[in-house]
C-alpha cells in the first residue's frame, strides 16, 4: 500500500528534486496513516496522500523551512480531504411530480376490529372519572385544557388520571393477550 504511493511520487520527482524523493521515502509511512485516519478506506487514503504530496512538490520550491515539511503536507491532506467532502456528489434529482407509495401491508380488518373491542372493553373497566378523561383525551382528541375545562378540574389532574389510566390499560390481561 504505501510502497505504491511512495514509488509513484519517489519515480516522479527523481529528475527535478531528489530531497522531496528522499522525504518521501523517509516519512511515506507516518503520512500515509494520517491519510488513513482522514478517510474511511486504505484506497481513499493512498489518493489523498498522493494528491497531497502531488500539492507538496509543486509548491516544494516556495517551502522555506523543510524541517516543518510534515505539518505542511499534513495541512495539505487536511485541506485535500476537506475539498472532497465539500464537492461529494449529493444523489437528489427533483422531480414534478412525487413518486408513488407503496402500500403498506394491511392488517386484517376482523383482528383490528376485535383489537378495537378489547380496547373498548378494558376502557369500559375503568374508573368513572378516569374512563371520562381518556374518552376524551384520545376518543375525541381533545386537549389536556379542553379536558380539564369540560370536566371542571385542573389539568394537572386531567394529566394524572389519564396517566393512571393508561398505565391500567397497559396492564389490561385482555390487552396483552390482544397484543
Amino acid at each position: 500500500m504505501t510502497a505504491t504511493t511512495t514509488s509513484v511520487c519517489t519515480s516522479a520527482s527523481t529528475a527535478v528534486y531528489p530531497s522531496f524523493s528522499s522525504y518521501v521515502r523517509a516519512r511515506g509511512p507516518v503520512l500515509q496513516r494520517t491519510a488513513r485516519s482522514l478517510t474511511s478506506n486504505p484506497c481513499d487514503a493512498e489518493d489523498l496522500l498522493q494528491t497531497a504530496l502531488t500539492k507538496t512538490y509543486l509548491a516544494w520550491e516556495r517551502i522555506e523551512d523543510h524541517r516543518a515539511l510534515d505539518g505542511y503536507v499534513r495541512r495539505a491532506l487536511v485541506n485535500t480531504r476537506t475539498s472532497q467532502w465539500r464537492k461529494r456528489k449529493v444523489e437528489e434529482f427533483p422531480y414534478d411530480e412525487l413518486p408513488e407509495r407503496e402500500a403498506a401491508p394491511s392488517a386484517d380488518p376482523a383482528e383490528q376490529q376485535a383489537l378495537r373491542d378489547a380496547m373498548w372493553r378494558a376502557v369500559l373497566r375503568l374508573p368513572v372519572r378516569q374512563r371520562a378523561m381518556v374518552v376524551l383525551r384520545y376518543y375525541e382528541d381533545l386537549t389536556e385544557v379542553q379536558t380539564a375545562e369540560l370536566l371542571g378540574v385542573s389539568v394537572g389532574t386531567v394529566k394524572s388520571a389519564v396517566s393512571r389510566a393508561l398505565g391500567k390499560l397497559r396492564e389490561d390481561p385482555e390487552l396483552s393477550c390482544a397484543a
